[in-house]
C-alpha cells in the first residue's frame, strides 16, 4: 500500500507525464497542419527527405498517443487506489517499480515471468 507521500509523488509524476505529452501532440499537430507544400525548386532527395521526417514524426506521436492514453489510466487507477495492485497476481507492485514506471500494471515478477514466455515464443 502507498503512503499518502509516495501516492502524491506519483501523481506528480503521471501529471508531469501528461502535460510533456499533451506539449507533444500539440507541437505534433502544427508540425502536420504546417508542412511546406511549396515543391518548386525541390528536388527528389528534398522530398525524400521531408516525407522521411513527417513519417518519423507520425509514428513518434501515435507511440506518444498510445502512452498517453496508459498514462490516463494510471491516473484512474490511482484515483481508485489500486495503481499498486498487480493485475495478474493482485500482489503489490513495488513503490520503486511504480517510481520509475507508473503506468506499470505487472508487479517485477508477473513481468518477468510473461517477459520469459515472450522470449521463449520467439523464433529463432
Amino acid at each position: 500500500m502507498l503512503t499518502a507521500e509516495q501516492t502524491q509523488e506519483i501523481k506528480a509524476k503521471l501529471q508531469a507525464d501528461l502535460d510533456r505529452l499533451g506539449d507533444h501532440a500539440q507541437s505534433t499537430l502544427e508540425f502536420t497542419m504546417d508542412r511546406d507544400r511549396d515543391r518548386i525548386g525541390r528536388d527528389s532527395m528534398d522530398e525524400a527527405t521531408e516525407e522521411e521526417v513527417y513519417s518519423t514524426q507520425l509514428r513518434l506521436a501515435d507511440r506518444e498517443n498510445f502512452l498517453l492514453g496508459k498514462v490516463r489510466e494510471a491516473m484512474i487507477r490511482l484515483e481508485a487506489g489500486n495503481l499498486d495492485v498487480c493485475e495478474e497476481c493482485d500482489e503489490p507492485i513495488g513503490y520503486k517499480r511504480l517510481l520509475a514506471r507508473p503506468v506499470t500494471t505487472l508487479c517485477f515478477e508477473c513481468k518477468s515471468a510473461r517477459e520469459q514466455v515472450e522470449a521463449d515464443e520467439r523464433p529463432e
